[in-house]
């Protein structure tokens, strides 16, 4: 990787004004977002001799690769890599970054915030309220479930889904299950949080919520099966990626199953579509992909992709590389 010199960089989606400044003070910097027409002819020039690359939401295949021969370094402002065609960056041995941990525990609190909003059923309540049909004391046919005491399953437990299970456990007294390749010793955690495949945790558990990451194998894992095999009154999660639910199964999950609610951050399609059934599902809480989504942690992504990307060009070892082992 070239090192000593001013190189060119292409942000294909825009990072705060001090970070990219840093890029500015050491490198020849094109900011193009491919998503806004009126920025896809910039965007495709600056391809053809970037070097590097930071940005997020975009997908990045083979196709896009050879436009840009020049690219030694993508830094993803993402934990997910699933925008990125792994086996041909390895190929053309560009680098890929990304940014874990510091959205870990963002994440979980959105996670958790969707366990607690399908549970206790806030924004069908918050909408009586402020549609005006709040004239008296609710009757029992509005009543939410309880989440504290409840069994929660978790379905992958890298960090998102530790922290998760720490504020279940700790606290919300809750008995955590998760489903992951290993199991994972965690003192804090002991006797609270128990290692099951996955049709025991299904079968057991209140509430189940995904933050598994996407790969070949988490593709379309929950199915009808695997919808059919919970509990009834059982209350779905997910937080992690959208197309790692079969979404008709789920509906039909919803709709003719005994699911009692689903809380979504993600889908299969995104934005979701105006006509999608789960836009207006009275069964379904669902949120715009904002796991990370707060002032703080998306600054935080943006330092640490920067860093990233500074590391690599100047010939350091980036804080942050993507193991591709992970997937």
């Amino acid at each position: 990787m070239t090192t000593g010199q001013r190189q060119k960089l292409l942000v294909f989606r825009e990072l705060p004004a001090d970070q990219l400044a840093r890029l500015h003070a050491a490198h020849d910097v094109t900011v193009a977002n491919p998503r806004i027409p009126a920025q896809l002819e910039a965007f495709n020039v600056a391809l053809a001799t970037a070097q590097g690359m930071i940005g997020s939401s975009y997908p990045v295949d083979a196709a896009l690769l050879e436009r840009a021969p020049c690219l030694q370094v993508i830094s993803s402002i993402s934990v997910g890599v699933d925008n990125y065609d792994l086996a041909a960056l390895a190929g053309r041995g560009v680098l890929l970054c990304h940014t874990p941990g510091v959205l870990t525990e963002t994440t979980a609190d959105t996670i958790f915030a969707l366990i607690m909003a399908s549970s206790r059923r806030l924004v069908e309540l918050a909408n009586l309220v402020r549609e005006g049909h709040w004239t008296r004391n609710i009757g029992e046919e509005l009543f939410g479930h309880d989440v504290h005491g409840k069994t929660l399953g978790i379905l992958g437990f890298g960090r998102i889904g530790q922290a998760l299970a720490r504020r279940a456990a700790l606290g919300f007294g809750m008995p955590v299950l998760y489903h992951n390749r290993t199991s994972v010793d965690l003192p804090e955690l002991a006797g609270k949080a128990t290692h099951r495949p996955l049709d025991l945790l299904l079968q057991r558990a209140d509430i189940v919520a995904v933050t598994l990451p996407l790969s070949s194998e988490t593709r379309g894992l929950m199915g009808a099966r695997e919808f059919a095999l919970m509990k009834p009154g059982a209350i779905f999660v997910n937080g992690a990626r959208g197309a790692i639910v079969q979404e008709d199964a789920l509906l039909q999950a919803l709709d003719h199953g005994t699911l009692r609610a689903a809380g979504l951050d993600v889908f299969a399609t995104e934005p979701l579509s105006l006509d999608s059934p789960l836009r207006r599902h009275p069964k379904v809480t669902a949120l715009p992909h904002i796991g990370s989504a707060t002032v703080e942690t998306r600054h935080a992504m943006a330092v640490l992709a920067t860093d990233n990307l500074l590391q690599a060009l100047a010939g350091e070892r980036p804080a942050a590389v993507f193991d591709t082992a992970q997937i």
